[in-house]
């Protein structure tokens, strides 16, 4: 479609005074599309370089949000992974659809932690995928690599276990949300049926699973480590004082 060349213009020296392209677009009733195109020429004919804006923490010396990203990352070693190809970057959280707060929660923590990148939500079939887009992910999660988590080694860097030190009930969290969750068990003696809370926390990577405790021991939350069969994949806690340590600083799903 041919667009008169006064509105290319007109577009053109609005996007250099800085409105963005949905508000071009809009205002000149054009496709957003074009008014991409419209601006990405201009910046071509004038031999400018396009840098894609970022307020990412590591990259920028911006103040971190610590508690939003121990938490994230507790969401992030449990069911996240991060896509870093030539034309596509972004952070997923991958959440069980019936905890809408879960949900809620992790899009808040992708906000917090970096507002610039979009977020969207793709809902499929149980659950619920958000998506944080930005290469930028890759910085904060450099535990991002090929293969599934549990096939490599995972250890936290420096910076990011001063952050779990100074945070570990928002790190704890975010790992039994992510691949955690409270239950009610139950046993009978003499003839009566007893009822008892606890918590699991169900991981393959023995590397996460050992972060996961060594954070609980720095809270004075006891564990124990219970079998899947012959493999040890459940954190279990079970003890009276530590599930009232536990309900306390993070309490069920929702």
């Amino acid at each position: 479609m041919e667009h008169n060349p006064a509105i290319r213009e007109q577009a053109v020296v609005l996007l250099r005074r800085g409105m963005p392209n949905r508000a071009v677009a809009e205002h000149l009733n054009v496709p957003r599309g074009t008014i991409g195109w419209w601006r990405h020429e201009d910046r071509k004919r004038r031999g400018e370089t396009y840098v894609q804006p970022s307020d990412c923490p590591l990259c920028t010396g911006r103040e971190f949000d610590q508690p939003a990203y121990a938490y994230l990352l507790g969401l992030y070693l449990g069911d996240g992974h991060i896509i870093s190809k030539p034309k596509q970057h972004h952070l997923s959280i991958f959440c069980d659809a019936a905890w809408a707060g879960l949900v809620d929660a992790a899009e808040e923590a992708m906000h917090l932690v970096m507002r610039l990148p979009s977020v969207r939500r793709r809902h499929r079939n149980g659950y619920v995928e958000v998506k944080s887009y930005t290469h930028h992910w890759t910085c904060l999660f450099p535990q991002h690599g090929p293969g599934k988590k549990h096939e490599r080694r995972i250890a936290l860097e420096d910076w990011q276990q001063e952050i779990v030190d100074a945070h570990p009930w928002e790190f704890i969290r975010g790992l039994i949300h992510s691949d955690g969750c409270r239950i009610t068990n139950w046993t009978v003696r003499n003839g009566k049926r007893y009822e008892y809370p606890r918590y699991f926390f169900t991981n393959k990577s023995d590397d996460i699973r050992k972060l996961c405790t060594d954070t609980l021991a720095k809270v004075g939350v006891q564990w124990t480590i219970l079998a899947r069969g012959s493999d040890p994949f459940n954190v279990s806690i079970a003890r009276k004082a530590s599930v009232a340590l536990m309900d306390a600083h993070i309490g069920p799903k929702y």
